[in-house]
């Protein structure tokens, strides 16, 4: 099943995507109640998916999935490739960073280029949502804390990323959260190693790799994190990029103004957006 966020004459909602329709969910108030209480809301969802009005796609304006957040968590050096690419040695332990929920932004809105930097580039990424989430959570049980997978954007200012050994600022800018268009549930998924994942940015293909390549899979990550911290519902979790990020490239392939990135992921969608100067 595939739900979204979405508005239209100025109202949020939510629906279950079906083609080029959606199908409006009344009774529930938010993405984030429903996944709360998705156990006991499914079947009725399920219903209403099959039984309820439909309207085109089209129509309306989808928003991120979850507009705001409680947790966006996302895992730095997963690729191999991408790891050498930035010059980094195979880590043998998870590295973590977090984005603010100011960062999470719709599957076709704007990327924002922020005045004070000149190096933004793209990372495209699997997401997991969590669904009844924890504390931590042993691995073999890890599967039944995700609700589900959606598309995601990694955007990083380089030039910030790279002025400290903090990274969150460089990863923190508005707009620079991208996921969506949908999330589609764990169920309908399967096995989220076996996806592929690319990235094109004015056309050209960037990325191009499937998550069979982690170098720390979704249970991994997920189960390493709840040794930490409580897990939400809806809280995201951005699982790393392959190799082929613009900084990558030699000379670097930076985002500019006009550009038009789009991430693709098997089974989920793509999302597609313009880079515009920040106002």
């Amino acid at each position: 099943m595939k739900l979204a966020s979405f508005t239209r004459n100025g109202g949020v909602e939510i629906g279950v995507v079906e083609g080029g329709q959606i199908v409006p969910l009344d009774a529930a108030a938010s993405m984030m109640e429903l996944i709360a209480r998705w156990p006991a809301a499914q079947g009725a969802v399920r219903a209403a998916a099959q039984d309820g009005p439909r309207i085109a796609l089209g129509s309306v304006r989808l928003l991120p999935p979850i507009p705001r957040p409680g947790k966006i968590l996302a895992i730095g050096l997963n690729y191999a490739d991408h790891i050498r690419e930035m010059g980094h040695e195979m880590p043998t332990r998870q590295v973590w960073f977090s984005k603010p929920a100011t960062a999470a932004n719709g599957p076709y809105d704007p990327i924002r280029l922020p005045r004070v930097s000149s190096a933004v580039d793209y990372e495209a990424e699997l997401v997991a949502v969590i669904g009844q989430g924890g504390r931590n959570i042993p691995k073999e049980r890890v599967a039944d804390s995700v609700f589900g997978y959606c598309c995601g954007n990694d955007v990083t200012a380089r030039d910030w990323q790279r002025a400290t050994s903090q990274w969150m600022l460089g990863k923190g800018f508005d707009s620079h959260a991208p996921f969506g268009p949908w999330i589609t549930t764990a169920d309908e998924v399967g096995d989220p190693h076996a996806l592929g994942v690319r990235s094109f940015v004015n056309g050209e293909k960037r990325q191009d790799s499937n998550t069979c390549h982690f170098v720390f899979d979704v249970w991994e990550q997920i189960a390493h994190v709840s040794e930490v911290m409580t897990l939400e519902p809806g809280d995201l979790i951005f699982t790393g990029t392959p190799g082929g990020v613009g900084m990558g490239f030699e000379p670097p392939k930076y985002l500019a103004p006009g550009d038009i990135v789009r991430v693709e992921i098997d089974k989920l969608g793509a999302l597609e957006a313009r880079c515009q100067e920040e106002e």
